[in-house]
């Protein structure tokens, strides 16, 4: 049975598409407009009781939050395309470590500067210049501890590509595109090998192709 993916356009989406990309799964993707409002319809609540994107349906399954997704992708198909997810458990344990440290260290000032510096001006709003500068340096600041890590191993993880690799590319391409701060990437000689070798990746660049992005 082919897998779903719902509202494939969308950054956080395409963490979820180009694991199965990378994997060599099919599937098909829905349409869902966030503009009109259409992840707050009844059909689409009731895969996703927040009304928030992404999901997949895998026949009766569902599951939703794109790097749950990512890991439900690289566990069940694990024997065919890269082992995004480590060899051992210590390298798995450094896999989850970093996907969290992109959750929770690395997404957060990204996604405050792809609000104000890309959305806003489409929704008419004003953007907070206060919040651009201190994501700015909050983001810096984690850059500065990928530039360590990246001098001693080729990904984050270890010396292979990995789901925690994978997780920044669809919001980086924006750091990179559209918000108009490649330099916090360049500037950074470790960092910047990384990105260069992560966002080559056919898988990634049949994604953003496919999928154009909505901005």
């Amino acid at each position: 049975m082919v897998l779903t993916v719902y509202a494939p356009l969308y950054a956080s989406t395409k963490r979820a598409l180009v694991t199965l990309v990378e994997k060599g799964v099919d599937f098909e993707t829905v349409n869902v407009d966030l503009l009109k409002g259409e992840q707050r319809q009844p059909e689409y609540v009731a895969i996703q009781p927040f009304g928030k994107i992404p999901v997949l349906v895998d026949g009766d399954y569902k599951i939703f939050e794109s790097r749950a997704i990512m890991r439900y992708v690289a566990e069940k198909y694990r024997s065919q395309g890269p082992d995004l997810l480590g060899k051992t458990i210590e390298e798995r344990g450094q896999v989850e470590q970093w996907l969290d440290v992109e959750a929770t260290s690395y997404h957060p000032p990204l996604l405050a500067l792809t609000l104000n510096i890309i959305f806003a001006p489409l929704m008419g709003f004003p953007a907070d210049e206060k919040v651009i500068k201190e994501s700015e340096e909050k983001l810096g600041e984690v850059f500065d501890v990928y530039e360590a890590q990246l001098s001693k191993t080729e990904y984050l993880a270890g010396d292979f590509v990995s789901l925690a690799d994978l997780a920044h590319l669809p919001f980086t391409s924006y750091l990179v595109g559209p918000i108009g701060k490649a330099y916090m990437i360049k500037d950074r000689k470790h960092v910047s090998a990384w990105w260069d070798k992560i966002s080559s990746r056919p898988a990634w660049k049949e994604v953003s192709e496919k999928y154009a992005l909505p901005v």
